[in-house]
């Protein structure tokens, strides 16, 4: 039995702790605080905070950047105008014509003295000269290197950029941005902490729903219980009544007024059975469940409704900083006031240092040469706002009374927070003096249900007098069951007022 037991509060949901069927009021929580679509929500807006805070803090570390481009081009390329560069082979080629002739003129000269002659003859040396300029080599040297010229002209003006390759190392380095990289991170450390006490906040909130439906379930299965005792109270005198009627003791209108009563009992029974439902699915919805779940609260089978722990007493100081708003206003107010600096930023110079590394295909060090070649570059970079219609100073202006407002939200937070404190305290006190009254106004009240009842059975009380210390027996455990109830609700109230509830996420200081 154990075992399928298990089973099926596995599937619908019941913590491994209420195994045997019966939750206490902290299983309660707990299954809320996990299965709460706004706290979900909150712990997701909680982590995007703590991305942002690593993306500031990414700000003070160097930008490296690698850039990479490959690019093919059509069409020819020249770096200058051809027009205006000299027509070096044309050169070269009147300069090879005017030396062939004074070779021509030479060698006429030499043919017309025959003593010049066999002097290059029997001259060795004169006859290599000669010789020499008169070889085809020497002809066309001159246009040679002429042509030769040109083509390296026209390689150098046209060079070869269809296909280009560029790479690009950066490494940015900021010295100084008038202090909004720090004002940057401090502002996302305070939005961090600000999601972390809007958290709290929707976690306060969703614990008080879940004690008063929690307690809302007891209040309404004790009622029940009182339903059914009353109801078989009833019941039994109205048996005895009708015994009394037969044998002549008792009159038709004690019977009639012991059955409208008896059926205004099982009438308050057939309610607080329904009430009952209602109130179990509205906890099974607080908790996460399906809402037909079967269960039992530890606290429906007690005899009374438990007394709360007394909270420890703080000051207003000690509340005021424990109090999810005021920390949540405070917060927005350390903000504003960061952006402030970061607004008085604009108006202040920047100072980085920068480097570059450069590779590129063709090579710019060696005149475009199709082969990779390299090249670096470092410097420092400062940027001085001169003039920008004072764009920064109506912004630190809005910023400063951003701030402003802030403060004074958060004074009257904590004027309210003091008042809600003051009067939850006086209410405690109240509900305390109330269990009092009631569980006084109860004993006294079974006592007299008790002689009554007794003095019926011997004769000698009435049917209305019994039928009153009845109605007054329901009435004082009612009023008990009620002001039990309302003083564990009021202590879950000013708990939640004190700041006492301890939230299940704690920022990690970093």
């Amino acid at each position: 039995m154990m075992c399928v037991a298990g089973m099926v509060l596995a599937l619908i949901g019941i913590p491994a702790e209420a195994e045997d069927g019966i939750l206490t009021l902290d299983a309660c929580r707990q299954m809320a605080i996990t299965k709460n679509k706004t706290l979900d929500q909150q712990r997701a807006k909680l982590e995007m905070a703590g991305y942002d805070r690593r993306i500031a803090a990414a700000n003070f570390f160097p930008k490296v950047t690698a850039t990479g481009m490959y690019q093919h081009t059509g069409g020819e390329f020249s770096l200058v105008d051809e027009e205006k560069i000299p027509d070096i082979k044309g050169e070269s080629a009147r300069l090879q014509a005017e030396y062939n002739a004074r070779v021509d003129d030479l060698m006429a000269l030499i043919s017309a003295h025959p003593v010049m002659g066999a002097f290059v003859q029997s001259d060795p040396k004169a006859r290599e000269i000669v010789e020499r300029l008169t070889a085809a080599e020497a002809n066309s040297a001159i246009a040679g290197v002429g042509e030769r010229v040109d083509a390296a002209i026209d390689e150098t003006i046209h060079p070869d950029l269809s296909d280009i390759y560029v790479g690009v190392l950066s490494v940015q380095q900021p010295l100084f941005v008038g202090g909004k990289i720090i004002a940057s991170n401090k502002m996302a450390k305070y939005a961090e902490d600000l999601a972390r006490y809007e958290y709290d906040g929707n976690y306060d909130e969703v614990l008080i729903n879940v004690d008063q439906a929690y307690w809302q379930v007891v209040s309404v299965a004790n009622k029940k219980k009182l339903a059914e005792s009353y109801s078989e109270l009833l019941h039994k005198m109205k048996d005895n009544v009708d015994i009394a009627v037969r044998e002549g003791v008792a009159t038709e209108a004690d019977a009639l007024t012991v059955r409208v009563r008896a059926n205004e009992a099982d009438m308050a029974l057939t309610k607080a059975t329904n009430g009952l439902v209602l109130a179990r699915m509205l906890l099974c919805k607080q908790i996460g469940i399906p809402l037909d779940s079967s269960f039992t609260l530890a606290d429906e089978a007690l005899d009374a409704v438990p007394l709360p722990e007394e909270e420890q007493f703080k000051t207003m100081e000690d509340i005021w900083a424990s109090r999810s708003e005021t920390k949540r206003l405070d917060l927005a107010r350390k903000i504003y006031h960061e952006k402030t600096n970061i607004a008085r930023a604009d108006m202040l110079p920047t100072v980085a240092l920068t480097a570059n590394y450069l590779v590129s295909n063709p090579n710019m060090n060696h005149g475009f040469r199709n082969d990779f070649g390299q090249n670096w570059a470092a410097g420092v970079m400062v940027s001085v706002p001169i003039f920008h219609g004072t764009e920064a100073l109506q912004k630190t202006r809005k910023a400063k009374a951003e701030e402003r407002i802030y403060q004074n939200k958060y004074d009257d937070a904590c004027e309210m927070i003091e008042m809600q404190v003051t009067q939850l305290r006086q209410q405690r006190k109240e509900a305390y003096d109330r269990v009092e009254m009631a569980q006084n106004d109860l004993a006294s009240a079974d006592e007299n249900l008790r002689i009554a009842m007794a003095g019926y059975e011997a004769g000698v009380v009435d049917v209305n007098t019994t039928l009153g210390a009845q109605t007054a027996w329901l009435k004082a455990h009612s009023e008990c069951i009620d002001a039990g109830i309302e003083l564990q609700l009021n202590s879950s109230r000013l708990k939640a007022a004190l700041g006492n509830y301890t939230s299940d996420i704690e920022i990690k200081e970093k």
